[in-house]
């Protein structure tokens, strides 16, 4: 792996970290203005854009980035019959991106996403930071007080054990945002003009059994421990709800990274979120979903997977058999999104025969 060369000054470090080991997804439905401020910090690295609406339409990318487009119709044609579990007309499409990467990291932005700053005025290099993350270990099994103590100036505190001060692998880095915050449609209605403000300099591990809500839009993972898992179910076009794709595939990986030990971190690094959805539109899409997750949530509480699925891909799928069981009672969308699950982890075994050969020999 690179290592980090700063030059005194810069924002950038000359040799870009896992330069060659990562690739950027971007979901889109417009031309790419926005990577224009990210280009010091994205140009390095290969980005892999899913345009979602009409392939039609033209999308243009900045001159000087390194990237390969799909829109519909080259998902239709690569994945056949198996597209149907490819979302439509949601930003849920961006994991089609992740299905095709051949690198170990993602990282993943929407494209409304744009340069913060610190506290200092300096430009925030989230992806730097993402890396920084993923690459260090992770504390789920036991709470350290200054946070995570592999970032400089901090340690383990007094109390904490020493058997566990190696840590854990981490899988997902989950970053923040300044600026429009990322509500739900009801909390947008009733505080429309609240904005995020907060800079809050702090890395922590999501605890073992602790869910949380998983925002796509500033998010970094180890694709080789947790990809087949980073499915955003079925949202969007044709479906009876939208805007919880990054909050399903959030449940399902913390369960099955505290099923494989795997380490979850949340935090820096943020990134400045320039403009609020319309939350009438939200509202429909998410009104089925205010209700369901009251059910969702306590279901993924509750889930044990048996010792036996010692892969993602066992995790994911025994994790589909219990929506279609248990969740499929509360509506049919549920089946059909158990399925979906299926699906996709077929084509990602199909798109990906390396690590699939892999998980399989892991089983035997």
């Amino acid at each position: 792996m690179a290592g980090t060369v700063t030059v005194p000054g810069a924002n950038v470090p000359s040799t870009p970290l896992l330069k060659d080991e990562l690739d950027i997804v971007i979901p889109t439905i417009r031309n790419l203005d926005f990577l224009e401020m990210w280009r010091p910090f994205f140009q390095p690295y290969h980005l892999i854009i899913v345009q979602d609406g009409d392939p039609t339409k033209t999308i243009k990318v900045p001159e000087g980035f390194d990237y390969e487009l799909y829109n519909r119709n080259d998902i239709n044609r690569i994945l056949g019959p198996k597209a149907s579990c490819i979302s439509f007309k949601d930003s849920a499409c961006r994991c089609f991106g992740y299905m095709v990467s051949k690198k170990k990291y993602i990282y993943t932005i929407d494209d409304d996403c744009f340069v913060a700053k610190d506290p200092t005025g300096k430009d925030i290099n989230a992806l730097e930071q993402h890396i920084k993350n993923i690459l260090s270990p992770s504390t789920p099994f036991f709470f350290n007080t200054l946070y995570d103590p592999y970032r400089e100036g901090a340690d383990f505190v007094r109390g904490y054990p020493f058997s566990l001060r190696e840590g854990a692998h981490t899988a997902v880095s989950h970053g923040l945002w300044l600026n429009i915050p990322d509500y739900d449609a009801p909390t947008q209605l009733v505080k429309p003009k609240e904005r995020n403000e907060r800079y809050v300099d702090a890395v922590m591990t999501i605890p073992k059994g602790t869910l949380f809500p998983m925002c796509g839009m500033n998010l970094c993972f180890d694709r080789d421990l947790i990809g087949p898992a980073m499915y955003f179910g079925l949202m969007g076009d044709g479906q009876p709800i939208g805007r919880y794709d990054d909050m399903w595939a959030g449940w399902c990986v913390k369960v099955i990274c505290d099923h494989l030990s795997l380490g979850v971190k949340t935090g820096l690094p943020y990134i400045w979120h320039s403009k609020a959805s319309n939350p009438f539109v939200n509202l429909k899409k998410e009104y089925k979903g205010i209700f369901w997750q009251e059910d969702i949530i306590p279901f993924f509480q509750n889930v044990t997977i048996p010792k036996e699925c010692d892969t993602v891909q066992k995790c994911y799928i025994y994790l589909s058999g219990q929506v279609k069981e248990k969740l499929g009672k509360i509506d049919p969308y549920f089946v059909k999104l158990a399925d979906a699950m299926v699906t996709w982890i077929e084509a990602w075994d199909e798109l990906n025969p390396t690590t699939a050969a892999a998980e399989n020999g892991k089983a035997k």
